[in-house]
């Protein structure tokens, strides 16, 4: 049944005065008045956006008054079941046509009926007569009301609707704007109320997503923040919109131009835009304006010096002199893993996903399983303790002829020692063969040597620490040149460079392990190098209190920065800023690419032994406190800790910061962590890790590259491989005092007494990513006299040495020119040993050396090549052996040290 208006009459009223007051109510049926015609479906609907519009409730029913006072109320087109259902009255209801047929009663028996009720409901002595019945539907008694111009505009709406769609579409709209125009304020609002939701348009989703994205990149961040709560379709263009998060990065100052390492690392997450925006947003917001961010503070390592501190993929790990790794859950404080194996003190650490890498004074390199605690790989090679180590991820890189590569293509290890030498290994992947330096995999299983004469130790020692790494199927390059201890390095891509001792910083080509630069500038000892490959740049810092930025491209020095009056230890870099910190206590702030000093940080009283910073702030370290500045504009934000002993190392990354800390607690003096979460409830953001490396498996890069990789980027075993030549003396020394020395990693000395003899003292406390040195300059001193600026006459330069062809040294530089290019491409090559003193070795002497440096006899070197060819293990090169090199007595120290465990 079709829909119909109806007009439902009320129940008239009337009342007639007489001795008694009677009332008489009539109900009546509704009137069914005439059906609108159907309406016509249109053939671009988009022009009737009223068609099928919902009226609003106040005119799909609502009240008439007729003349004489009558009353109605009009009801929208109904179904017909609500209509019936509707056509009832008191006493009656309209019986429908399906319906089945009731009982019919007549009228005598209804009113006999009817008077019965009531005189059973009322009191005997009443006298009312019963009411009659009401009038049934269609039996009027009079008319209820009188026709009036309402009734009238109702019966003939279907007529005129007809004739409204007949006209032409300027009259329709001259006829409503007619309408319109006489109709009062409170027409109109109803109007309004249904025109402006129907005729709304979403402006956005309707414009090309250019158009829709660059209207939204004008919005600022609190204006967005509301119009992503207008809609679900507003709130996904937002979120997935590139442009809108980017402008907002630069309108607030955050955009640092290293934005695309977060994107790659994070490109599986839904929006990794806006979690770059939030990154940065929340670290800034919360870390300025958190007044009291949840702290917590638990043990660690005992008493020890912590030398090692990193955030991993919600872990803290900590290294520390007492031979110990430990693993800390940074929510609760709890110890989750206790990494032993190491046979010294751990100076350097790196982790990527599940591994982590450790380098020791036990000489050894040892991969570990984080999911399980488990020792998976020990690496040996170097002959003294492993000082520095990094790992190098697979990125892209830009290619001489313009072409971008990725290098490496598996993840690498580098590691710099006191032994003069660097190398490079591959990372072992979740899964791979174990492997061990150690007779049967045992790291604990001694070598029996007691009774063999001189030669033959030797030759154990040399199998047992340099000829491990020809049968280790990780190692891959060994690279020398360097005349003293290395004591930093930095990676990236197929670049390192490492600073050391000897005064220089040489740049590597990861790939051929050729030495591309040796850079010279420095007057004394290299402590610190930061590389930056956005500007093909590296940085350093030195004892001689400057800080220089070398041009990777032309191997020149591009700025010397000064001001410091002391050692230069310390070195970050972020994507806009270049901190020092010295042991002037001190920090300054520089721009890398200007070399111009921003800020001068001076509020410490003591040497800075650690700290970090990213764009908004600098944490450091120094005299039992620890400071965060505002690094906008060099001044103090807050002191994290006060009153303390000693700050070792501080580490932070999104919401967390943690510190290493000697506090005396019940009168004894402790290692303390204390682990700061600038959070609040319920918030969580990803954070950018220090330096912009990125896990590998961040990126979702997969891990199923053949091993054939190997021989893609230059990594040919064959030629890898080569025996090396040996020319190797031992002197003998007490056990106890070298055990010593290695144990406190010595770097520098304390001056000699009267007698000659000196004690050595380790004067820096640091790992890998944080050098320490003395808080009392006074008593450092260089081992081994420096050139002065007229040995070389290019002191203020760089020298440079490109493969081919190979570099000239400079004067007074130990490297013998008939050694080639100073720089060993094999990777199965160890490094030049130097001669000891004869009387030492119970043999004739030679003629002595100048004060920095001293050669070999003949003697020697003939003994060592007669104890080197008189054994079957030794393997040589097919080429001429070189010349024995000049060596230095720190060189010689360092080789006395590696023959020995």
């Amino acid at each position: 049944m079709s829909s119909r208006p109806s007009l439902v009459l009320q129940p008239s009223v009337s009342t007639t005065t007489v001795v008694t007051t009677t009332t008489t109510t009539t109900t009546y049926a509704p009137i069914q008045l005439p059906p609108l015609p159907s309406p016509t479906e249109p053939t671009d609907p988009k022009e009737y956006p009223l068609l099928h519009a919902t009226l609003p409730s106040s005119l799909r029913q609502f009240p008439l008054v007729f003349p004489g006072g009558t009353r109605a109320t009009f009801k929208e087109g109904e179904d017909a079941n609500e209509e019936e259902q509707g056509s009832r009255g008191e006493g009656w209801r309209m019986l429908r046509r399906d319906d089945p047929p009731e009982p019919v009663v007549g009228l005598a028996e209804a009113v006999d009926r009817y008077g019965k009720k009531r005189a059973w409901e009322e009191e005997p002595q009443s006298r009312k007569k019963p009411r009659p019945p009401p009038s049934p539907p269609g039996s009027r008694q009079g008319s209820p009301f009188e026709p009036d111009l309402s009734l009238t505009t109702l019966l003939t709406l279907p007529s005129l609707l007809s004739h409204f769609n007949a006209l032409p579409p300027a009259l329709q709209s001259h006829f409503l704007l007619t309408l319109l125009r006489h109709s009062p304020l409170p027409v109109l609002r109803t109007l309004h109320s249904v025109l402006t939701p129907t005729l709304a348009r979403d402006f956005l989703t309707l414009l090309p997503p250019e158009l829709a994205s660059h209207i939204l990149s004008f919005l600022p961040f609190p204006a967005l923040a509301r119009a992503s709560r207008v809609s679900k379709s507003w709130r996904s263009l937002i979120d997935a919109d590139p442009l809108v998060w980017t402008s907002l990065l630069k309108s607030s100052g955050m955009h640092w131009g290293s934005e695309q390492a977060f994107l790659r690392a994070h490109r599986r997450l839904p929006y990794p835009h806006k979690s770059l925006f939030q990154s940065r947003y929340l670290t800034h917001t919360r870390w300025s304006s958190s007044t009291s961010p949840t702290h917590r503070s638990f043990p660690a390592h005992g008493s020890s010096v912590v030398t090692c501190l990193i955030l991993s993929r919600g872990r803290v790990i900590s290294a520390s002199d007492d031979h110990s790794i430990h693993v800390y859950d940074p929510l609760a404080g709890e110890l989750r893993l206790a990494l032993q194996g190491h046979e010294g003190g751990v100076w350097a650490l790196a982790a990527t996903r599940d591994i982590l890498v450790s380098g020791s004074t036990d000489r050894t390199v040892r991969i570990w399983d984080l999911a399980s605690g488990r020792c998976t790989h020990v690496f040996g090679g170097h002959t003294s303790t492993v000082r520095c180590l990094a790992i190098v991820q697979p990125e892209w890189v830009e290619m001489e002829d313009g072409r971008r590569e990725k290098w490496p293509k598996r993840a690498l290890i580098v590691t710099g020692s006191r032994d003069h030498t660097l190398r490079v290994w591959t990372l072992p992947r979740s899964g791979d063969a174990g492997y061990s330096c150690f007779d049967e995999g045992d790291p604990d299983q001694p070598i029996a040597i007691w009774g063999f004469p001189d030669a033959v130790l030797l030759t154990l020692m040399y199998y047992y620490f340099v000829q491990d790494a020809d049968d280790n199927p990780y190692h891959r390059l060994f690279l020398e040149g360097h005349d003293h201890a290395v004591r930093a390095l930095a990676a990236r891509g197929r670049t390192l460079v490492s600073g050391s001792y000897d005064c220089t910083v040489r740049v590597w080509d990861l790939v051929t392990g050729a030495c591309k630069w040796i850079l010279v500038g420095h007057t004394q000892k290299v402590y610190s190098v930061v590389l930056d490959p956005p500007r093909h740049q590296a940085c350093s810092g030195s004892m001689d209190g400057t800080v220089r930025i070398w041009d990777l491209k032309t191997g020149r020095c591009a700025h010397t920065l000064t001001g410091h009056t002391s050692l230069v230890g310390l070195l970050g870099l972020s994507p806009r800023t270049l901190v020092s910190a010295a042991a002037d206590s001190t920090l300054r702030v520089w721009d890398p690419d200007t070399g111009a000093l921003q800020h001068t940080l001076a509020a410490h009283t003591g040497a800075i032994t650690c700290f970090q910073h990213d764009e908004f702030k600098v944490l450091s370290g120094s005299d039992g406190t620890l400071k965060m500045w505002n690094l906008r504009d060099g001044s103090v934000a807050r002191d994290l800790l006060t009153g303390i002993t000693g700050v070792w190392q501080v580490v932070f990354e999104g919401r967390w910061c943690v510190a290493a800390s000697n506090q005396t607690r019940g009168g004894a003096v402790q290692t303390v962590l204390d682990v700061w979460d600038f959070a609040e409830d319920g918030e969580d953001w990803v954070g950018e890790p220090p330096g912009g490396v990125y896990d590998e498996s961040d990126s979702g890069e997969s891990e199923d590259e053949d091993d054939e990789d190997d021989e893609e980027y230059g990594y040919a075993r064959s030629g890898a491989r080569r025996s090396m030549d040996v020319d190797m003396v031992i002197e003998d020394d007490d056990a106890q005092e070298q055990a010593d020395v290695d144990a406190m990693d010595q770097d520098l000395l304390v001056p000699q007494d009267d007698d000659g003899s000196g004690s050595e003292h380790d004067l820096d406390r640091a790992g890998p990513t944080s050098p320490r040195f003395s808080p009392d300059p006074d008593i450092i001193e260089i081992d081994e006299p420096v050139p002065s600026p007229s040995e070389d006459g290019v002191r203020s330069s760089s020298r440079w040495a490109p493969v081919p062809p190979p570099p000239q040294p400079r004067a007074g530089s130990s490297r013998a020119a008939a050694s080639g290019t100073g720089t060993s491409t094999r990777s199965r090559r160890a490094p030049a040993q130097s001669a000891v003193s004869a009387a030492s070795l119970g043999m004739a002497t030679g003629a002595g050396a100048g004060p920095s440096t001293s050669s070999a006899s003949t003697s020697t070197s003939a003994s060592a090549a007669s104890a080197s060819s008189s054994t079957s293990t030794w393997r040589r090169s097919s080429a001429a052996p070189p010349p024995a090199a000049e060596e230095t007595p720190t060189r010689a120290r360092a080789q006395r040290r590696g023959s020995r465990r």
